[in-house]
């Protein structure tokens, strides 16, 4: 099979430290800061940092609708801290909304200032134990029906789930423990296996229905 190939939106934020451990995994990664960046990913990662920022940024530099686009089609998304935010259907008390992919409603800043910032250990679904790193972090406050919770700390969500996109209030690419990254890349890895039966079945398809409608037509003796 051939290398992942993942975008890891770079406009600002920790995109460097996303990059360095999907590398150590095997991954190519592609730091996206022009639409041409965008071809041919086979996931996508957006990181933390400014959400208002970052927001703002991919608008400007033509990033918005190519981002969008391969979210809704479905190629498979890590979303860290204000990457959960440019995912999120909804902000309490702000009006914007940026890809509103996500159907849940997040509490921006909701653990306060950067001083603030903690680490605490929390389960993370069937990962078990996994230390979680929050600087200014978000909480979901709402989710659709169809949103499942990965993670909770002190009574909040924190991490979520829901079809092609992974979010989490936390910043794993900030610790030693790879297996949230682990986990994306298989997510990535069953969409392009997906990918691949469904490309098998179209070539099948428009060659005839393959061997059966080549076989010698002439019953059995």
């Amino acid at each position: 099979m051939t290398t992942i190939r993942i975008g890891i939106l770079a406009v600002q934020g920790a995109f460097v430290e996303h990059e360095r451990m999907l590398r150590a995994l095997g991954c190519e990664c592609v730091e996206l800061r022009k639409p041409s960046d965008i071809d041919r990913v086979d996931g996508l990662v957006l990181p933390g940092g400014e959400s208002s920022v970052q927001g703002m940024l991919v608008r400007q530099l033509g990033l918005f609708e190519p981002l969008r686009r391969e979210i809704v089609r479905g190629t498979p998304v890590l979303a860290t801290c204000a990457g959960m935010i440019l995912l999120a259907e909804k902000i309490r008390n702000d009006p914007r909304v940026y890809f509103g992919t996500l159907p849940i409603e997040v509490d921006r800043n909701a653990y306060g200032r950067q001083l603030a910032s903690f680490r605490k250990t929390a389960r993370f679904d069937r990962l078990g134990d996994f230390e979680t790193i929050f600087i200014r972090a978000p909480r979901v406050v709402k989710k659709g029906d169809d949103v499942r919770t990965l993670a909770v700390v002190d009574d909040a969500i924190v991490a979520v789930a829901f079809r092609n996109q992974l979010a989490m209030a936390f910043h794993p690419e900030l610790g030693r423990d790879d297996r949230i990254h682990r986990r994306f890349i298989s997510l990535i890895n069953a969409r392009r296996d997906a990918l691949n039966l469904e490309r098998q079945k179209r070539d099948a398809a428009e060659n005839g229905g393959g061997d059966e409608n080549n076989a010698d037509p002439r019953p059995l003796s």
